[in-house]
């Protein structure tokens, strides 16, 4: 019986469900732990993975591509390496900004960001084009109808009617989200986002699908409670709060993780996404 299904984030071509599984199942049951007495048994939770979609044929090394700034497409994955570029060096005085002067030899603003992000906390131990590639991956998304119904429907292949909470981080909420306004007929469920970058105006909330009227978003039908949790250095999320765009029955709460701050583990151990996690459950058993 699966209560929870859980949908990760971009840059995980490389693993599968069992090994993010691995990861998330003991921080989400540290986190649930932490807020209450609730155990959540393995065969609780499933993962629904898309990250194989995103895995690349035929390339040497890793199997990313070998990307450089030369091969930053223009549009969405431009402006949002920019963007993340100008976050970062708001909240970090390590990360040179846009404003500040460009060397001689790096006049190039995708090249200067990525000098400049490769000095922020947040995408340490990144290489370049990983930097490049988990941009690729979003601009994917959202420009290739046939992906991202596939990842969509990784989603909707592990919801089932015992199921009572989603929980989603990073470009998973979008798919998420994506996924139960196309669903409304699915069982009353809660929605946990964890670092979630659907309110980034032009990037990400004006190409969600449906597409939102006069700066609001559709609510998803089958949610009763949604709980969105963020850091306020998430360079992802850079937007922490969604009630304004999705409407005051969202409730935004505020959460620090230290230097990684978007990371999943640090997302599920936070008391305040156990908790999130504990009422989802417990509605869910009432309603039933």
């Amino acid at each position: 019986m699966t209560r929870i299904v859980l949908v990760h984030g971009i840059a995980q071509q490389f693993k599968g469900t069992e090994s993010l599984l691995a990861d998330w199942y003991p921080a989400l049951s540290d986190g649930v732990g932490l807020a209450s007495n609730t155990r959540i048994a393995r065969n609780d939770v499933s993962m629904a993975f898309y990250g194989d979609l995103f895995r690349s044929a035929g390339h040497r090394g890793l199997g990313v591509p070998e990307l450089d700034a030369s091969d930053v497409q223009d549009g969405l994955e431009r402006e949002l390496l920019l963007r993340w570029w100008k976050f970062a060096a708001e909240r970090e005085t390590g990360v040179p900004g846009p404003d500040v002067p460009a060397r001689l030899r790096t006049p190039n603003a995708i090249q200067r960001a990525l000098d400049a992000l490769s000095h922020s906390r947040f995408f340490a131990g990144l290489s370049e084009r990983m930097l490049i590639f988990s941009a690729r991956q979003v601009r994917i998304y959202f420009t290739e109808p046939a992906k991202r119904a596939d990842i969509q429907r990784r989603v909707a292949e592990q919801v089932t009617p015992e199921t009572r909470v989603i929980i989603a981080h990073s470009l998973g909420t979008v798919v998420a989200y994506e996924a139960l306004c196309a669903h409304p007929h699915w069982p009353d469920l809660s929605l946990v986002t964890l670092g979630s970058p659907l309110a980034i105006r032009n990037l990400v909330f004006d190409r969600l699908i449906p597409q939102p009227t006069t700066g609001y978003a559709r609510w998803p039908a089958p949610v009763t409670r949604w709980t969105n949790i963020a850091d306020e250095g998430d360079v992802v999320a850079m937007v922490n709060e969604l009630a304004p765009r999705f409407g005051e029955r969202v409730r935004d709460l505020a959460v620090h993780n230290g230097a990684r701050a978007h990371d999943v583990g640090s997302y599920l151990t936070a008391r305040e996404t156990g908790q999130a996690i504990t009422m989802a459950l417990k509605r869910g058993n009432a309603s039933g």
